[in-house]
Parts: C-alpha cells; structure tokens; sequence
C-alpha cells in the first residue's frame, strides 16, 4: 500500500485523532503567552527571577566588586604558575654571564714586559684572519667587512712582504662567487693552504639557507695557482653537524706526512643554554672543537671527524678559532680562543699534544689576554706554519683590527710567548715593530 503522505491522499483514519493537535497548535502567540502566564504562580516567578543570579543585568556594586575580587584573583595564580617554573629553571640552570680571569700579571714571562714584543696594528675592520705564505708574501684572509649586507665582499685579502706593513686590496673579493648551499651573507674566518697540484684551497663558514641562521663549513678551490684566487666553492658544505647547531672557524693543516685536516668548532653555543653568548647557563652545551680528515685534494673527508678539545671551566660559554702547528721535535700546538669576542674575556690559548688527534694538555697562562700590551679581548689567531708568526684580532675603538706579531714556542716546557717582530728595511739592515708601529696603527 502507498504512503498517503506521498500520494497527496488525506487519510481520513487519523483525522480525530489529530484535530486536537492542529487545533492546539493554531492558538497565537499571544494567546499561548496568556495562557502560560495565567497557569504560573507568583512564587514560581519569583523563584525564576533568583535563578539569574549574578549574571542578572544590571549588576550591582556589590556583584561588581565580588566578580572583581574573583577576576584579580584568577590572574594572580595563573602568574604565579607560569613564574614557579622559570624561577625554579633559573635557580636550578643559573645564568653566569661570561665570568673570566685574568692571568695575574704578577708571574707573567719577563717577555710580557718588554716593549718591542708589542704586536703591530695592520689592518682596520679585519677580523679573524687566516693566513698563508707564498713566495715570499704573506696573504691573510678576513671575516667580511660588514654583517647582514648581501653586497659586500665575502672574503677581503691583505698582503705584506714584510709581515709589518699590510695592504688591503680594496673591492677585491677572493671568492666572488658563491655554493648553492650558502646564503649571500656573513662569510667568516677563512683560511687557505696549497695542496700538491698548486691550487689552493680556502676554507670558510658560510650561512646556510635550510637550516635558519646557521652557519657550516664551506671549502673553495682556487681557479688557478695564484693565492688570490678566485676561489670556486662546492655547491654542498663541507662539514655541518646539526646537532651541534652547525660549524664555523676552519683551519687546515697538512702534516709532515703529508695527511690533509682541516679543524673547525662545533657551534655548540648557537644551540646552547641561554643567557650569554648562548651557553653561558648551566649545564652548558659542549662546544667541541673537530678534527676532520681530508684526501689530498682538500675537499673530500676521509672517515668521520674526531673530536679534540671542549670547553672546560675557564673558557666560559665557548672555545673557538682552532688553529693548529706542528714542531720541528713533532709536539703539535693547538691554538684557540675562549669566551665570546663581545666580552673582555675573549683570548688566545694554547694545548699541545705529542699526536694531531690529542689529547691536547692545556697551558696554564693565555698567550694573550686584555692587558697584555695594552690590547683589548685578543682572539681568532692564525700561526704561521713554522711556528714564529702571527696574526690575531683584538677591539680597535669599535671595530675588531688585525694585528701582527712573532711568537716563540719554547721546546723545553712546551710554552709560547710573544717575541720581537724584526723585519727587512734597507738591504741587510733590520728594525722591530716597534720602531715603525707608528706607521702602520690607526
């Protein structure tokens, strides 16, 4: 049987016992509104009426203060739980700030007192640099001369034939061209070496464009055999730990068996534990400082990289700047800075070791350190690869300048001290620094 409802058919079986309903349902508004007022009592309005309660309109004063009180009082305990966990993290994790010590002057070398062992001021705005003989000059490569600037040059050369007077060669760029990896910006602490087909190669901490604002090592070949390039990069890094927030500071070394390294510091601090320079809460981060095995074109790794150094408690939230050197009685110097280079702390240390791979023996003084000739937060050395020069940066009036200086690496107890910088004016004839510092500072 069809459905009435489908077939428009009124079904006069249910007729009597719907009309009440249609019926019921007809009544207006009005009326229905009536008829429910009519059937309530006035104690059940009443008691309506009270069911509203605070949220009534309008409220009186007294509902105004009591919702008041309640609203102050809410907003204080959530303060206080989400102030208990950092006033407990930071009590438990307190941030040190990046404390250091002075060596105390008092038993400080004699060589610390003498005048001409002052370093010489070369270069303005030169920061980190890396350096290299070739031929009878000296070339030092630079962090780029300004931060965050997509124009400047990535890596600014220097060069001396006498390791006193240096020239900028002004809008040169050694590598003007750039990885696919790498963003245009923040070129640091190049170094070069020459491998054996007469090429060389740079190596540098670029900024990386997938992995936020971090940095890793880059490496460039140059594109004949002249030292100032131009430099090609690899279109891939060639060392870039994640975990340790990426790599900066490279530095190679060839070995007297001619094995290739390139060092380099983990970038702990970039991923540390708060507070200054980024790992200067405790525990802080470990800021390793690697050893990287290379094939003798300098750009191929050989095995995993070896950790060598890491920061201890006098370094504060970091060591960087790796340099390394081997002597002519094969104990090998490892030198590096500690602390930030913002702070008065930041220095030039020293390890020495009777292996490459360590374990390095820390010296018990810097080699260098604010105050020392009248220098301010001295760092990011580079020594020659006999072991008698150096260059290094240190604060210049707001900027961080290059400075020249010989050092003198005492085989008996395994120490470095400055020594007097003599080079060749007239012919035969010599003068120290300090005789032409004058020239040369700013």
């Amino acid at each position: 049987m069809q459905n009435p409802s489908k077939t428009g058919q009124p079904n006069t079986h249910d007729v009597s016992a719907t009309g009440d309903l249609q019926v019921a349902g007809q009544l207006s508004d009005s009326e229905g509104s009536q008829a429910g007022l009519e059937s309530k009592q006035p104690g059940d309005i009443e008691s309506e009426g009270k069911k509203k309660g605070l949220f009534a309109r309008p409220w009186s004063r007294g509902q105004i203060g009591i919702f008041s009180a309640l609203l102050f009082v809410g907003l204080g305990l959530v303060a206080i739980i989400i102030a208990l966990p950092i006033i407990f993290t930071r009590k438990k994790n307190p941030d040190l700030g990046d404390t250091y010590h002075l060596y105390h002057s008092n038993h400080d070398d004699p060589s610390y007192k003498i005048r001409e062992n002052r370093p010489v001021f070369a270069i303005h705005n030169f920061p980190d640099p890396g350096l290299l003989e070739h031929n009878g000059t000296w070339y030092a490569y630079g962090t780029n001369p300004e931060k965050h600037d997509p124009n400047t040059i990535h890596i600014p050369v220097a060069t001396s034939t006498n390791f006193v007077n240096w020239t900028l060669h002004h809008d040169y760029d050694a590598m003007p061209t750039l990885g696919g990896w790498e963003r245009s910006v923040n070129h640091w602490a190049p170094d070069a070496i020459q491998r054996d087909d007469g090429k060389f190669v740079i190596y540098y901490a670029g900024q990386t464009k997938d992995f936020k604002t971090h940095h890793c090592i880059g490496a460039a070949v140059s594109k004949g055999t002249d030292p100032l390039g131009p430099y090609i990069p690899l279109n891939e890094s060639l060392a870039c730990p994640h975990k340790y927030g990426g790599a900066i500071d490279p530095s190679p070394f060839k070995d007297t068996d001619g094995t290739l390294y390139v060092v380099y510091k983990a970038d702990g601090n970039s991923v540390g534990s708060g507070g200054y320079c980024g790992n200067s809460r405790l525990p802080r981060r470990p800021v390793p400082i690697m050893l990287q095995e290379l094939e003798s074109d300098g750009v191929t790794k050989v095995g995993e990289p070896t950790t060598i150094l890491d920061i201890d408690d006098s370094d504060g939230p970091l060591v960087e700047a790796p340099d390394i050197i081997r002597t002519a009685n094969g104990t090998y110097f490892l030198f590096f800075s500690s602390h930030c280079f913002t702070s008065l702390g930041y220095n030039v240390k020293y390890a020495h070791a009777g292996s490459v791979k360590g374990p390095y023996t820390r010296a018990e003084r810097p080699l260098l350190q604010t105050t020392d000739f009248g220098l301010e937060a001295p760092g990011g050395a580079t020594i020659s690869k006999d072991g008698t020069k150096m260059v290094f940066h240190a604060n210049c009036g707001g900027w961080r300048c290059m400075y020249a200086s010989a050092i003198d690496i005492r085989a008996v107890n395994s120490t470095v001290v400055l020594s007097t910088l003599e080079f060749e004016v007239f012919g035969n004839s010599t003068a120290n620094s300090s005789s032409s510092a004058s020239s040369v500072s700013s």
